[in-house]
């Protein structure tokens, strides 16, 4: 059944199943997704100790959970991409590499952040 034609609980059901399915098999295809869990499960626990105040634990956690929303993006596209065809295309590598840049921005910006929290 398609989620556009469901309602009220019954849509959100649905809409959760799909988005767990999602990490799912991010989880199982994409390499990167995997080690950025690994990375996150240490990280996460981490924030809870080192941050002082509740604005840094935020601070912290979002910029983690920041770095896998990025990477689900950026798997998303990668998927799409290689869905439309394999062959080499300006667009499609510029499309893979913008989604790329993305996960890069947000790991500088997690690094920042941890950094200043830690250690400033």
């Amino acid at each position: 059944m398609d989620i556009k034609n469901t309602h009220g609980i019954k849509r959100v059901c649905n809409a959760t199943r799909y988005s767990y399915q999602g990490l799912r098999a991010a989880f199982r295809c994409e390499p990167a997704f995997r080690e950025e869990i690994f990375l996150a499960a240490i990280m996460l626990p981490l924030a809870f100790f080192i941050g002082e105040s509740q604005l840094d634990r935020i601070l912290l956690i979002a910029t983690v959970v920041l770095v896998l929303i990025a990477e689900l993006f950026n798997s998303a596209i990668e998927a799409v991409v290689d869905r439309i065809g394999l062959e080499k295309h300006e667009l499609s590598g510029r499309a893979k590499d913008l989604g790329s840049a993305a996960v890069m921005l947000t790991m500088f910006l997690t690094l920042y952040v941890w950094i200043d929290v830690l250690f400033l």
